[in-house]
């Protein structure tokens, strides 16, 4: 499964009502608290193997979909 699928699958057991595209903002949207944003994080360390760091911890990195893509992408080739 692609990376992208992975996501949208987890994103999709907290967002059941709502079809989220690649490009939108979760945070602005008003779907992301602090205790969510830690699963996400955790999510994405165990579903493909990196390691968070603090330095990592930028909202950008994971404001939409297509930027967790690019982060997960980023972390794995490093």
């Amino acid at each position: 499964m692609e990376i992208n699928a992975k996501i949208r699958k987890f994103l999709s057991r907290f967002f059941k009502k709502h079809e989220i595209a690649d490009t939108d903002d979760i945070f602005a949207l008003g779907f992301v608290n602090s205790l969510f944003a830690m699963q996400l994080v955790m999510f994405l360390e165990k579903e493909f193997g990196i390691a968070v760091e603090t330095k990592d911890l930028d909202f950008n990195n994971f404001r939409t979909i297509e930027s967790m893509i690019q982060f997960v992408e980023n972390k794995q080739s490093a």
